[in-house]
């Protein structure tokens, strides 16, 4: 997930990359098998992995958690794996070899990481999986996410509503939609799609829907989301895959994208704007005149990343699901402090489990950011209003100069 410079094409932004519900009540028992770790106390060090720095949402969320962890009374520690499985291995077996009593980890690939958080678990230290399920390991004590299939319901929304399907859009002339789901090596990325594909499958089944590549078609199942993976979520490979899109495409209009994750929307913008020059978003997709060969698709996205600021607002992407992760900071350090004070967290949540066992898993609600908000959507300042970036930032995001 790199951050690219911006550009300029046709007159608008093409950017780089850039209810908190079941909130742990006090209780002597816990669902799942978690753990209580006495020896953990107040004062003590907490080890915090994160995948990588070159993405915005993870110095967020490092950041996030030094500064509850410390207003709590505990020590931290924080260490960045540069996207690598083995770094991410190393970096925790430092933490614990450094004192740290409880391991917060991020996971880079959540199935490389067991390993090494078997052997903190065997230090005696607690390992809490934050936003990614750590799986095929009974080391897991705690995991801390968001509703992940809220992500992939909130886009499909989006795109069923834009292109009028409930009403029948796409029943006379269907339409071409290209779909990407998140990382190979990533757990949260089924989930994702999940959330989209039971909503947009229907569409699929009618011929509403059709996707220009051939792979996905309606008898395509969750199971089979790795097929149209973005590896590491990253742009250029995104823009790879939609390259071969825009080739099976031709000349034909593209009403919609289906994008987990800002990155891969930037890398699926460039293909279109390197392949079809006349597509601009100053004519966006319009239900009403489905056969505009220069229309721009409705392209979703997720995070929150600068980049999504900048084009929801001048028009190349519809949407970003933010996720306020200060509610996943908060919720790790209410676990860690009840742990210290010798209390068992326990979630109203089903845990989620991870191959080897159920996780007490606990779960926080992610908005839909939109340039002109309607019902429950925020607004493009909520990121301003959460704390994710500062009102500076948002101005030279929505005022962004453009670089040729």
């Amino acid at each position: 997930m790199k951050i690219s410079k911006l550009i300029k094409k046709a007159g608008f932004m093409i950017a780089g990359v850039t209810l908190l519900s079941g909130l742990a009540a006090c209780s002597s028992t816990t669902r799942g098998g978690g753990a209580t770790e006495g020896a953990l106390q107040e004062g003590d060090l907490i080890g915090i992995s994160m995948p990588t720095k070159a993405d915005q949402r993870w110095n967020v969320d490092g950041g996030n958690l030094v500064k509850e962890l410390e207003a709590a009374g505990f020590k931290t520690k924080l260490a960045y794996a540069n996207n690598s499985p083995s770094q991410q291995s190393t970096d925790i077996n430092n933490l614990v070899s450094a004192g740290a009593k409880a391991v917060v980890v991020a996971s880079v690939d959540g199935t490389a990481v067991g390993p090494a958080v078997q052997q903190a678990k065997d230090g005696g230290a607690t390992v809490i999986a934050y936003d990614r399920l750590i799986m095929n390991t009974e080391a897991v004590d705690y995991y801390v996410t968001f509703d992940l299939e809220r992500t992939g319901i909130l886009e499909a929304e989006t795109i069923i509503r834009r292109l009028d399907l409930e009403n029948g859009g796409g029943k006379d002339i269907p339409y071409n939609i290209a779909l990407f789901a998140g990382s190979d090596d990533d757990n949260n990325a089924p989930y994702f799609f999940k959330g989209a594909w039971d909503l947009l499958q229907p569409y699929f089944e009618s011929g509403q829907l059709v996707d220009p590549s051939g792979i996905v078609t309606k008898d395509f199942t969750v199971e089979d989301w790795k097929k149209i993976s973005v590896h590491a979520w990253d742009q250029s490979q995104a823009q790879k895959q939609m390259d071969a899109i825009m080739t099976k495409l031709g000349d034909q209009p593209l009403a919609a994208v289906l994008s987990p994750y800002d990155a891969i929307s930037l890398g699926v913008m460039k293909s279109i704007k390197n392949a079809r020059p006349d597509m601009t978003p100053s004519i966006p997709f319009d239900a009403k005149n489905p056969t505009n060969k220069s229309a721009w698709p409705i392209i979703t996205g997720q995070d929150g990343m600068d980049i999504a600021i900048t084009n929801i607002y001048y028009g190349a992407q519809e949407q970003t699901v933010f996720k306020d992760v200060s509610l996943l900071a908060k919720q790790t350090t209410t676990l860690i402090k009840e742990i210290s004070e010798g209390k068992t967290p326990s979630s109203d949540k089903k845990p989620m489990n991870n191959g080897k066992k159920d996780v007490p898993t606990w779960l926080m609600q992610s908005d839909e950011l939109v340039k002109e908000p309607t019902g429950d959507q925020k607004g493009l300042d909520y990121v301003v209003e959460t704390g994710f970036i500062t009102e500076d930032q948002y101005q030279k995001d929505i005022k962004a100069p453009i670089i040729e």
